[in-house]
């Protein structure tokens, strides 16, 4: 099982300025569906249908994810359209939605989340170690660290979106 390490940003405003300049180099600009499948003590499973906003190619993918905090064991693998669907279907809920912006700020890569149901826009960083993750000092414009807010992950946002 792989690790995930990340840490999270409650972005104060998106930064045109910065990709205007050059500074920030969009590499990808994907919309993404997601919707939880199962959640419990600190494990989640989830479905991703994944739309390239460049080109209108679309993928799916299927995670498993366990632990808390900024590191997780994480497995994910694509699956097909038709599998997707009958999740999708079996489990009747409402997607998170947002649209992912990847790009490369000062040789480090950023994913920007702009939720399109809520006022929310976060920024993350992923690692190869905790150590990176812990020493990294974000620059003033990635707004507050949120990385061990439960209030900004994306199954407690998923979770309001279906009234639970």
């Amino acid at each position: 099982m792989a690790m995930e390490i990340e840490r999270k940003f409650l972005l104060p405003e998106y930064p045109e300025r910065l990709i205007e300049e050059g500074q920030l180099k969009v590499l990808t600009r994907h919309s993404i569906d997601q919707t939880y499948l199962a959640i419990e003590d600190g494990q989640e499973l989830r479905v991703r249908k994944i739309t390239d906003l460049d080109t209108g190619e679309v993928t799916y993918t299927h995670t498993f994810k366990d632990g808390k905090g900024i590191s997780r064991q994480e497995i994910e693998y694509f699956i097909s359209a038709g599998l997707y669907n009958q999740m999708i279907e079996a489990v009747k809920a409402i997607p998170l939605v947002k649209t992912r912006i990847t790009g490369v700020w000062n040789g480090t890569t950023v994913e920007i989340d702009l939720y399109t149901q809520l006022e929310l826009t976060v920024l993350e960083v992923e690692f190869d170690s905790l150590e990176e993750a812990e020493g990294f000092v974000a620059p003033e414009w990635f707004g507050l660290d949120v990385s061990t807010e439960k209030k900004y992950s994306n199954k407690t946002v998923w979770k309001e979106l279906q009234g639970k």
